[in-house]
C-alpha cells in the first residue's frame, strides 16, 4: 500500500518534529503496511540477548524503528543520523547513541538517533531492515530540511561497530540502496558523509587482508572518517582496507587507529589515547566544511 508523502509524514508524526518538554521523543518512520515481515528471533538468539538486551542504555526487539531529534541549541546546518552498535541482536543507545548527540550538539550538528530493527541477526541479510531504517530516515530528514534547520547536502552518518557496518552498506554498498524505494522521500540517496566506528563485515572471511567477494568501495563514496583501536581484533585491518580504497581512487577520508581502546569506547571516558576521537572527527567535519553554516 502507497500513501500520498503528506498523509504518510502526518501518519508518522513527522510533520510536528517538536521536543516535548521532558525531552527529544522518538518518532516511528514507518507505517505498519510498510514494515516486512520478521523472522522469529531463535533460541541461541534470546539466550545471547539476555538480560543485556533490556539493561539500561540497551534496547532490543524493536519492530517499529523510529528516530529522536536531538536539536542542537546554535545549528550550524549539519546533520548526523546516529547508528548505534550491538551485533544486529540488541542497540547500545547510551554508549553509542544519546552520548554521541550530546557531543554532536555542542559542534553544532542536529542529531537523530535512529532505533532501527533490532534483532535482525538471524534474518538472512541481518542488515537489510537496518538499511532500509537507515535510508528512510535520510530521506524523511531531508524532505523536512528547512523545519529541522538542517542542510540536505550535509546529512551525515556515524555508526559504530554492527552500526558502522549498516553506515558502510548506506554509504558503500549500492544493491543495499535496491531494498526500498519511496522517490518521494529521496531514500535511495545515500548519507554526505561517513563516519565509521571500529566495523567490520566487509573483509573475506578466510582472508582478512582482502575485501569479500562481490564487495568493493564505489567511485562515488561519500567522504569518510575512520575510528579504530589497534587492539580490537581484525577492526584495523579492516579499517585501513577501506581506507586504502579510499585513497587508491583518491576520495576524502581520514583514518585514526589509535594504541589502545579495545572494542566499545563508544563515548565513555576510558583513559586511553582514544579518548581523543570526538576532537578528531570534530575537525575533520570542521575541515571539509561540514560544519560551515551559510553565514559563515
Amino acid at each position: 500500500m502507497r500513501y500520498p508523502l503528506r498523509n504518510l509524514l502526518q501518519l508518522l508524526g513527522f510533520a510536528t518534529l517538536a521536543v516535548a518538554a521532558d525531552g527529544p521523543q522518538p518518532t516511528k518512520i514507518f507505517t505498519s503496511a510498510e514494515l516486512g515481515p520478521r523472522v522469529t528471533p531463535t533460541e541461541a538468539t534470546v539466550k545471547r540477548i539476555g538480560p543485556k538486551g533490556s539493561s539500561p542504555g540497551h534496547e532490543t526487539y524493536i519492530n517499529e524503528p523510529t528516530v529522536t531529534i536531538y536539536p542542537a541549541e546554535k545549528p550550524n546546518g549539519a546533520c548526523v543520523i546516529v547508528c548505534p552498535g550491538g551485533g544486529y541482536w540488541f542497540l547500545s543507545t547510551n554508549n553509542e547513541g544519546t552520548g554521541v548527540c550530546e557531543w554532536l550538539n555542542k559542534l553544532g550538528v542536529t542529531a537523530v538517533l535512529l532505533r532501527y530493527r533490532t534483532p535482525t541477526s538471524d534474518e538472512a541479510i541481518p542488515y537489510n531492515y537496518p538499511v532500509q531504517d537507515l535510508q528512510r530516515a535520510l530521506g524523511l530528514v531531508r524532505h523536512r530540511a528547512s523545519e529541522l534547520k538542517v542542510d540536505p547536502k550535509r546529512v551525515g552518518v556515524i555508526g559504530f561497530s554492527a552500526g558502522a557496518n549498516l553506515v558502510g552498506h548506506a554509504s558503500w554498498d549500492r544493491s543495499a540502496r535496491t531494498f526500498t524505494q519511496k522517490p518521494e522521500v529521496d531514500d535511495a540517496r545515500g548519507p554526505d558523509f561517513t563516519i565509521f566506528v571500529y566495523g567490520g563485515g566487509f573483509l573475506d572471511k578466510d582472508d582478512k587482508m582482502k575485501f569479500r567477494e562481490g564487495f568493493s568501495v564505489p567511485k562515488d563514496a561519500p567522504p569518510c572518517f575512520f575510528v579504530v583501536a589497534h587492539n580490537d581484533g581484525n577492526n584495523p585491518v579492516e579499517a585501513a582496507e577501506l581506507y586504502l580504497a579510499y585513497k587508491r581512487q583518491n576520495l576524502p577520508a581520514e583514518i585514526h587507529v589509535y594504541a589502545k581502546g579495545g572494542h566499545g569506547f563508544g563515548t565513555r571516558v576510558t583513559n586511553n589515547p582514544v579518548d581523543g576521537w570526538t576532537k578528531n572527527a570534530g575537525d575533520w567535519m570542521d575541515s571539509m566544511g561540514f560544519l560551515k553554516s551559510a553565514t559563515k
